[in-house]
């Protein structure tokens, strides 16, 4: 089998040399009604064939299957940090919703079916995150906490760029009153609550997350919108919205690159 098809890539970090994709469901090994790139085992999902599916994740990211690492999602906000000696099953077995690495040629995955996907990297040091953000992270900020996390142990100033993925975007992201309550509270200058021709408000993640990552210090023209609905692609994506318990997880990885002497630059908290 070839490698997997990548659904959609942020033109941002394919210019400054980042391998990375938002894998969508298509060039995997698994059956209907997870055909055919799921990433995550749950009840019936084989563990072998999501092994599978990773290695071709791997692969297509140009990487060994040992460097490609993924954690238990909890829709929290704790991060991850991996190094180039972290073993795979050690970081897979953390809970946490993102993974930050200063190591070239590490690999960072996380799994989504509807919840945002966000890719950031810093272009001096080469570092990267990978950031799982469902409306519960999207409230606590995971977007914040990785940000800050890649930040913290960098020998330079960074220069950050990001992408937004595919996700269950605002024309499907139906939720109840309290929901929109909530998450307006968290980011209300982002105006991502849509009342307008609908009985039930809908919300907007893409504007949320675009904030809290500007709240974290990266330019708005650093930030890539990689569009794409989850629930309206279905020959193209995972979707837990429209499929429920028959649907299966992709994913959105980066790798960590190799870079020349970084030089500071002035960094906005």
């Amino acid at each position: 089998m070839g490698l997997p098809e990548i659904a959609r890539r942020s033109p941002r970090l394919v210019a400054e040399g980042f391998a990375h994709g938002f894998f969508g469901r298509r060039g995997g090994t698994s059956p209907p009604p997870f055909d055919s790139l799921d990433c995550a085992t749950h009840p019936g999902v084989d563990a072998d064939t999501v092994r599978a599916n990773l290695a071709l994740v791997a692969g297509a990211l140009g990487v060994e299957p040992s460097r490609l690492h993924v954690v238990s999602q909890v829709h929290g906000r704790a991060v991850r940090e991996v190094g180039p000696g972290d073993a795979q099953g050690d970081v897979a077995r953390t809970e946490a919703d993102a993974l930050v690495t200063r190591a070239p040629g590490v690999a960072l995955a996380v799994r989504t079916a509807d919840c945002v996907p966000v890719l950031v990297a810093d272009l001096r040091s080469g570092a990267v995150a990978a950031i799982h953000s469902g409306w519960q992270g999207t409230e606590v900020d995971v977007v914040g906490a990785a940000v800050r996390a890649l930040v913290a142990r960098l020998d330079a100033a960074p220069t950050l760029v990001a992408a937004i993925g595919p996700h269950l975007e605002a024309c499907c992201f139906e939720v109840g009153d309290d929901v929109a309550a909530r998450l307006d509270a968290c980011a209300p200058e982002a105006l991502a609550v849509v009342r307008a021709g609908s009985a039930r408000p809908h919300v907007d993640l893409r504007r949320i997350v675009r904030w809290q990552l500007i709240a974290s210090g990266l330019a708005d023209a650093a930030i890539d919108d990689v569009h794409g609905c989850t629930r309206c692609e279905a020959a193209a994506f995972f979707s837990f919205r429209r499929d429920r318990e028959r649907s299966g997880r992709q994913v959105a990885a980066i790798v960590g690159r190799q870079v020349a002497d970084p030089t500071p630059t002035q960094w906005m908290p």
